[in-house]
């Protein structure tokens, strides 16, 4: 099955990405379009999934962008990187527990990479090393058509947790690839796709 694969160099607002995003999931279940893997970066971005509390913003100034993904509030940022998907279950095999373990064992494949060793969790979502997490996976499904992705840490600015409770956890159980190796990965983003497609192929 052909999946279309996009890579960004720009930066991208999260407004315009999700608007791309939701017009290209409405495609894919009309047979209009191809199944999609984006990778890009958003400028600094608050937003909150359908889990958010209140609670969980430590600076009322921040701007929130509320999403219809899974999860609570997290933080994009410059040197993150983003992976969205649109799925077509309806081809593949409709198991949405299978499409997250095939999400987790695509990052966990590339942190290794970097000599990076991470696991996931079963009761909190995402990627961890040791205690710390290093992404973030947030989903949403609409008639067996799955979109949304996750999201790495490579080099971006941890300190801009601090305004928030990052999906609920203590803000300063987050990590990245610079913060735990010292290295700033470049020109990663074909590796990235040909470790996703791989596996989300088995599905």
């Amino acid at each position: 099955m052909s999946i279309e694969i996009k890579i960004s160099k720009k930066r991208i607002p999260y407004e315009i990405a999700i608007h791309y995003l939701n017009k290209r999931v409405e495609e894919v279940k009309n047979g209009k379009k191809r199944e999609l893997l984006w990778i890009l970066e958003h400028p600094k971005t608050y937003t909150a999934g359908v889990s958010f509390n209140k609670n969980e913003v430590l600076d009322n100034k921040i701007k929130i962008i509320k999403s219809n993904r899974g999860g609570k509030i997290t933080l994009h940022n410059p040197g993150q990187k983003i992976i969205y998907f649109v799925l077509d279950l309806n081809e593949r095999k409709k198991d949405i527990r299978k499409l997250i373990e095939v999400i987790e064992n695509s990052i966990i494949k590339f942190l290794k990479i970097y000599r990076i060793h991470a696991q996931s969790d079963k009761k909190n979502i995402g990627i961890w090393v040791k205690n710390k997490k290093i992404a973030a996976i947030g989903i949403r499904v609409s008639r067996w058509v799955a979109y949304h992705g996750c999201s790495i840490n490579i080099s971006n600015n941890l300190n801009q947790y601090l305004k928030i409770i990052p999906c609920g956890l203590d803000n300063k159980m987050v990590t990245s690839i610079l913060k735990e190796k010292a290295i700033r990965p470049k020109n990663y983003e074909k590796k990235l796709a040909d470790i996703f497609i791989k596996n989300i192929n088995n599905i």
